[in-house]
């Protein structure tokens, strides 16, 4: 069973974000690694860079596939994680901790909002 955090907020595209003020990091869920497997390669965003909400923000390769990452929220990359460009398995690894992928300076803090919440997502998952 994947594990879902009950302190973040869920997409239906598995990615997860964690809000602190105006700033969210965001990275894959638990259950979004199981399915890719091995992570061989991560695309980060760059910095500076401006996204809206479900726009492609980064694309993450595994050894089964190439999935694109969507920005769960509008805003700018204020940071990214650097150690995946040499370690792209920490996504593996602890996807809720040192397999973060980037930080983003939230515009819209009502699209958090309708994020889905840990409950949602558990369902989500479920099915």
């Amino acid at each position: 069973m994947p594990l879902v955090p009950d302190d973040l907020r869920y997409t239906k595209d598995h990615e997860w974000l964690r809000l602190d003020d105006d700033r969210a990091v965001v990275g894959i869920t638990d259950y979004a690694q199981i399915e890719l497997t091995d992570v061989v390669y991560v695309e980060l965003p760059s910095v500076k860079s401006e996204f809206s909400a479900g726009e492609e923000f980064a694309i993450i390769e595994s050894v089964k596939a190439a999935s694109e990452l969507y920005a769960p929220v509008s805003g700018v990359v204020v940071r990214v994680n650097k150690k995946l460009e040499d370690r792209p398995e920490l996504i593996n690894e602890d996807p809720y901790g040192e397999g973060w992928i980037g930080v983003i300076e939230v515009k819209k803090k009502s699209e958090y909002e309708e994020l889905l919440t840990p409950e949602q997502y558990r369902e989500l998952t479920a099915e």
